[in-house]
């Protein structure tokens, strides 16, 4: 294809690259951050009513012996499910007769107690506070923790429907840039938000943002990069997300006010604003949109970086046109949203793409959340995951090369559904094997991120390939939203939430093996270059073991 040979002629993997790499890959650490962050800015410490016996030094006047804070307790908070004072109700008169040894649950009633009316005491040994301790979010107010994810989840999901259309038509970089600074602004603002209702709006309109961090990092890598590379960087690219779980526990531990964590995790960006201006647009979307000018003076750019000086300055707006006249004609064509559903030649590619990017987010949080259920110290829980995911990740760099991407991707969805169904048969006395299943299958989703991130861009024009992915992100989102909530299937029956967690991503991988494969492909840049390679295969026959009618769309 035309710009591939131009791409090799300035450098398909140099300097540039490298430098471009690691610009791109620093900000989606921190961007992980964000995501991570409400596990520990609205971590939930113990906590229990404020009552004047312990919290009122006046009240404690005229208190008959040397009573000591447990006995005050005692007398003053009924003992919860756990037989620990209750979060979220307190005796309306001193219990004085729960002191006497004998005494049990019959010596106080219901009708004794009164809910916290006065506020809560929280425990501030771990966190010096939370969203949670700020706004009071426990008890009847409980409901509100889970809602502010949700609230930046579905930010997540706006920003995808809209950055990726928005890139296709102002430019990869351009959006880029303004994120940055949004995710800044507005990450810094929500840190000393008034109100819990003004914290989640400043989180949801960051959010958006967020989403299209993550798509135009990886269009970015992908457009700039020779087919042989594509993979390598685009698994750096998903490893910056592994570091930032790690950086998240890291950073965390070391900040324990939840405003200031807030603070600390978006200020960063300000950085990438400044430094992203001197990111080349992608040369591909500019060309392919008829911005040639433009277009070429980001190539002799590119090939100045990468020591091939020389053949930038051979390159001319004539060259360009005699190459590329045909692809910047069909490119200027309107892409719409509508032609992924139109064309038969993406109509396909377009469902089992959403359904991948679905069951990999959905089944990713609902694994996640049981992850917590391990008791284990947050801060080294997260540490872990994230050093797990690393040497996965690199692995699958090993064998997309080898094994091709629409094998890889399948496998690790057919894998991590078996992982959670296979739990389903497991007694909960073996617990170790039931968290070794969990991990595998989390391993086995890292695995299909990894190959999602390169297979399914891979399978679009340039023309919509921002549009699809952006697709892609929201129906991502949705799994997100829905992952956990299937955990409330288990009043039905404990092993429920697993079989949909297990089943969704079992079919979405038996449905990848209907796309084609794109390994040593070059990026097609219109929808013809598709029909093209369709018929090439049809020209050189099914490999074999596959069905034809697979790998024609």
């Amino acid at each position: 294809m035309a710009f591939p040979e131009l791409l090799d002629r300035v450098g398909g993997m140099g300097r540039f690259q490298v430098l471009q790499a690691t610009a791109l890959v620093v900000p989606i650490m921190w961007l992980t951050t964000q995501n991570l962050a409400e596990n520990f800015s609205a971590a939930v410490p113990s906590h229990r009513c404020w009552v004047p016996l312990l919290d009122n030094s006046t009240s404690q006047v005229g208190l008959p012996g040397a009573l000591s804070p447990e006995a005050l307790l005692t007398v003053s908070v009924p003992p919860g499910p756990s037989q620990q004072p209750h979060q979220c109700l307190r005796f309306r008169q001193p219990q004085w007769q729960l002191l006497d040894p004998n005494a049990t649950a019959a010596n106080w009633s219901e009708a004794a107690t009164e809910p916290c009316v006065d506020g809560w005491v929280y425990d501030h040994s771990t966190f010096t506070s939370t969203i949670v301790t700020k706004w009071d979010l426990v008890c009847d107010s409980q409901f509100l923790k889970p809602v502010s994810l949700s609230i930046y989840l579905a930010g997540i999901l706006v920003g995808a429907a809209v950055c990726g259309p928005a890139s296709d038509r102002f430019g990869r970089r351009t959006v880029l840039t303004w994120n940055y600074l949004q995710t800044a602004v507005l990450g810094s603002v929500a840190a000393f938000a008034p109100t819990f209702p003004l914290y989640c709006l400043f989180r949801f309109l960051m959010a958006c943002a967020v989403a299209g961090i993550m798509m135009n990092s990886g269009s970015l890598l992908i457009e700039w990069t020779s087919t042989q590379a594509r993979p390598l960087m685009i698994t750096l690219n998903t490893m910056g997300f592994s570091c930032g779980q790690m950086l998240m526990a890291a950073v965390a531990y070391g900040v324990r006010d939840w405003w200031l964590l807030q603070l600390v995790i978006s200020l960063p960006f300000v950085l990438c604003f400044v430094y992203s201006c001197w990111l080349p647009e992608s040369a591909r979307w500019l060309l392919i949109t008829g911005k040639l000018d433009w277009g070429l003076r980001e190539l002799q750019k590119v090939a100045a970086i990468n020591g091939r000086r020389a053949a930038g300055d051979g390159l001319t707006l004539e060259v360009l046109l005699s190459v590329l006249q045909e692809e910047v004609s069909r490119g200027q064509d309107p892409a719409r949203l509508g032609t992924l559903f139109r064309a038969p030649e993406l109509r396909l590619r377009t469902w089992v793409s959403m359904l991948i990017w679905f069951a990999t987010a959905f089944t990713f949080y609902g694994l996640a959340l049981n992850l917590q259920a391990l008791g284990s110290n947050i801060f080294l829980l997260q540490m872990i995951m994230g050093a797990v995911d690393l040497p996965v990740k690199m692995g699958m760099l090993l064998l997309l090369s080898r094994l091709g991407r629409r094998t890889l991707q399948a496998g690790s969805l057919l894998l991590s559904g078996l992982c959670v169904l296979a739990n389903t048969l497991v007694p909960h006395e073996f617990g170790a094997l039931r968290s070794a299943l969990a991990m595998l299958g989390l391993g086995a989703l890292g695995s299909s991120l990894t190959c999602a991130n390169i297979f399914l861009s891979e399978l679009f024009p340039t023309v919509l390939r921002m549009t699809a992915v952006g697709l892609g992100q929201v129906a991502a989102r949705v799994g997100a939203i829905l992952g956990p909530l299937v955990l409330l299937l288990s009043v039905y029956g404990p092993s429920l939430p697993l079989l949909v967690h297990g089943t969704v991503p079992l079919l979405s991988g038996l449905a990848a093996l209907l796309l084609p494969e794109t390994q040593n492909l070059p990026l097609p840049d219109t929808i013809q270059d598709i029909q093209n390679q369709a018929v090439k295969k049809v020209r050189q026959g099914p490999p074999r073991g596959v069905v034809l009618k697979a790998t024609q769309f």
